[in-house]
């Protein structure tokens, strides 16, 4: 099913998607990587405000190319997400609602997204230059030094996402597996 969804991610939207549910996704959302979240858990970690309100925001895992003229942004695709597994929970806790990425979550990142109702969006990979077409805005918010990894602050319309784990568990990658495997027999 397809799904229009505007930010801020509130935990009454996310209840609302499913494992599976196909979503065109419009507003602000922010990028980041595994050396920003480093720091965003440092900073949480000595007490510190992050840089960004992460309160029903979502965060897309994406080093996107640098623009070419006359672009908004370079390719954007996502980023392998177990590489912010470490970091992603003590963002959830934090109001975090969503994350954009691509492969499989550790037991302790679902675990947390069904603790603080969040969300795990997949976008595909291979496909950062149109995807890069749904950002109609993007800044530099935090970290300018890391470069394309730095936090940036990117309005998006109509970005194609799908649902891979909802806040309750449920596993796009388990249960299309297990209806693959079953058509097989």
């Amino acid at each position: 099913m397809e799904k229009r969804i505007t930010t801020p991610l509130t935990a009454e939207v996310v209840k609302e998607l499913r494992a599976g549910d196909n979503v065109l996704l419009t507003g602000v959302i922010y990028t980041g990587r595994d050396a920003a979240h480093k720091r965003l858990v440092e900073l949480l970690e000595q007490g510190k405000e992050l840089p960004v309100d992460l309160t029903d925001g979502i965060i897309y895992y994406v080093g996107p190319a640098p623009a070419q003229p006359g672009q908004v942004i370079g390719s954007a695709g996502p980023t392998t997400s177990y590489r912010m597994d470490a970091y992603a929970p003590a963002l959830l806790d934090q109001g975090l609602k969503g994350m954009i990425g691509k492969g499989k979550r550790s037991a302790e990142v679902v675990e947390s997204m069904k603790k603080n109702t969040g969300i795990y969006f997949g976008a595909i990979g291979g496909c950062g230059a149109l995807l890069a077409k749904c950002i109609k805005k993007a800044e530099i918010v935090a970290y300018e030094d890391l470069g394309a990894e730095a936090i940036r602050r990117l309005e998006v319309e109509n970005l194609p996402l799908t649902v891979i784990i909802d806040c309750e568990g449920n596993n796009q990658y388990e249960v299309g597996r297990k209806e693959f495997l079953a058509m097989e027999k």
